[in-house]
């Protein structure tokens, strides 16, 4: 039986916050880095070892837009397999997050671009099958997709 290789040799645990605010819009960023270059994802990243996991997510929101959130519930968990040479496991925790503000400094080093985004145009942006997931549990209406 022939093992598959992986580029890292550990699943790499990581923090999404779905950040929603008072008008139901969602703040969406478009990556400029792997993974999911030049797809719109929400903010979030790795957690380091020995992080707290909501310290993480505030530390990934802060670093990625300059906001500080609320942290609410979790959402779900999503399982991610990059295919092709990244061939890295992620296992990925979806909470969803209040501004405390709205205003957003992006990291360009990271985000090409950001933006707040109504639910009813959520379906126009080209994102990755996990984040659409979760926003069509976030928001499950007939027009939103949510099966991966």
């Amino acid at each position: 039986m022939t093992h598959k290789r992986y580029r890292k040799e550990h699943i790499v645990t990581s923090v999404v916050a779905v950040i929603v605010d008072e008008r139901e819009r969602v703040l969406l960023t478009r990556r400029s880095i792997p993974p999911f270059k030049d797809l719109w994802v929400m903010p979030g990243g790795k957690i380091d070892l020995g992080e707290p996991i909501l310290v993480a997510l505030r530390r990934e929101v802060d670093e990625e837009v300059g906001l500080d959130v609320e942290v609410g519930d979790l959402i779900d968990v999503f399982e991610h397999v990059t295919p092709g040479e990244e061939n890295c496991h992620y296992i990925i925790l979806f909470y969803r997050c209040r501004p405390v503000h709205v205003a957003v400094a992006h990291n360009q080093d990271e985000v090409a671009e950001v933006q707040w985004v109504p639910r009813h145009e959520l379906s126009r942006y080209q994102m990755p099958e996990g984040t659409r997931y979760i926003l069509g549990k976030v928001f499950p209406e007939p027009s939103f997709p949510v099966g991966p």
